[in-house]
């Protein structure tokens, strides 16, 4: 079982940290804080250069210690944040199908952080070796991670985005050209 989570945390870690280097530095064809702040103003978010250096830090610090095993549900948490709010602002309305900009990929990323949270870093981890990962993990610290996911996010979602969602509404008497508002 030690090898298998090894083996989880590393590529899933170490994926999660390059998704944040591309926000945070621009590297690995990322558009860095600037652009991903673009981003996130697109999704209505009040703040979107915080945002994006916020979502920046979870996957690239909660993808380095998920990696490495240290305060795993701690990591675990940022990732799973950063997938809820992308499923919700982003891939929800797609459907489930990656292919068609849907939330599977998400959703795969999401349960394997909550399930390492909730099995532990296991035997080749910085939290065995600093001996506490037999208090941070287990069944409660999965179904808090997978919990306070959806509650963060939740939180973020409704207080760090503007209630236009960044949509504009037309007046009722303004014309409607090819059936979209002009």
């Amino acid at each position: 079982m030690s090898y298998g989570i090894l083996v989880l945390r590393l590529v899933l870690g170490l994926t999660m940290a390059a998704h944040g280097a591309q926000k945070l530095f621009g590297v690995f064809g990322g558009s860095g804080p600037r652009g991903t702040a673009r981003n996130f103003e697109r999704l209505a978010f009040r703040a979107p250069l915080l945002m994006a250096f916020g979502a920046g830090l979870a996957e690239f610090g909660g993808g380095l210690l998920f990696a490495g095993g240290l305060l795993t549900p701690l990591a675990a948490l940022a990732i799973a944040v950063v997938m809820v709010n992308a499923v919700v602002t982003t891939h929800l309305a797609n459907g489930f199908w990656s292919s068609r900009g849907g939330y599977e990929y998400n959703l795969l990323v999401w349960t394997a952080a909550v399930a390492v949270a909730a099995t532990g870093a296991a035997r080749f981890s910085f939290d065995r070796l600093l001996s506490i990962d037999d208090n941070i993990s287990g069944l409660w610290c999965g179904v808090g991670v997978a919990a306070l996911s959806i509650v963060v996010s939740a939180g973020t979602l409704v207080l760090g985005r503007r209630l236009d969602r960044g949509e504009t509404t037309r007046a009722k008497d303004e014309p409607e050209v090819l059936g979209k508002a002009a």
